[in-house]
């Protein structure tokens, strides 16, 4: 059995603008790794979450993420924030 191809799930969010993180891009396979390259190169953090890819990957660009998902992508997003500060502590 071949190995599933890798996939990748790009979220955006600015808190007072954005009602709810929206899936901005979104791809399996080699698509997938341009999207992972693409947000390395620019300093976005990467989490390998595939049950969270799995989830959100039923959804269509620019959707916004569903209340369901709310406490997960906090997570998510806590996740991401905790990285920053550690960034901007060096």
């Amino acid at each position: 059995m071949s190995p599933k191809p890798k996939r990748a799930i790009a979220l955006k969010y600015k808190p007072g603008d954005d009602h709810a993180p929206c899936v901005t891009a979104k791809g399996t396979g080699r698509l997938a790794e341009r999207i992972i390259k693409m947000a390395r190169k620019h300093g976005i953090p990467v989490k390998d979450d595939p049950d969270l890819v799995e989830v959100l990957s039923r959804l269509d660009l620019h959707d916004e993420i569903p209340p369901e998902l709310y406490v997960v992508v906090a997570e998510l997003l806590a996740f991401v924030y905790s990285l920053n500060r550690q960034k901007g502590s060096k």
